[in-house]
């Protein structure tokens, strides 16, 4: 992996939001959004888009930049992915970005939508690893599960 300035900034936004400055992250990641958006690379439009929407307060606005992360995932390549992240595949984005969706449209009210997203999500988890992160996005998934179980019912 090379040094990725765009990325770093990306990172730093991210962090700005596990910190809990939702609106800081939001102005952080919009202002690296209006410089790349013209000519963003896949890699970078799914990891900002991703973050970007984590910072929303409004669901339409999370489900905006989430679909946006994952048309852009569509068009990302495993070398992208390689190239400008830790990652060594774009896949194992997949689980989360449909995890992200499937919460998005349950905020939203949009079960069946909500519903389909969750089995996408369940139907990448063969591609995240037994680390940190895959056991993150299963946990997430399991919560997940949990929350759309209790709105059937």
């Amino acid at each position: 992996m090379t040094i990725d300035p765009i990325m770093d900034e990306i990172m730093a936004g991210g962090l700005l939001l596990t910190r809990g400055d939702r609106a800081g992250a939001r102005l952080e990641l919009e202002a690296v959004w209006s410089r790349i958006s013209a000519n963003a690379q896949p890699i970078h439009e799914v990891t900002l888009s991703h973050t970007l929407a984590d910072a929303q307060d409004d669901p339409a606005h999370e489900l905006a930049w989430d679909l946006r992360a994952l048309h852009a995932a569509q068009r990302c390549t495993d070398a992208d992915a390689q190239r400008h992240s830790q990652v060594t595949t774009i896949a194992a984005f997949l689980p989360s970005l449909h995890a992200n969706l499937a919460e998005d449209y349950l905020k939203l009210g949009d079960l069946p939508r909500a519903r389909d997203h969750f089995e996408s999500a369940r139907g990448f988890t063969d591609r995240l690893g037994d680390d940190a992160y895959g056991h993150m996005i299963r946990g997430g998934l399991e919560r997940l599960a949990i929350q759309l179980e209790a709105t059937a019912g």
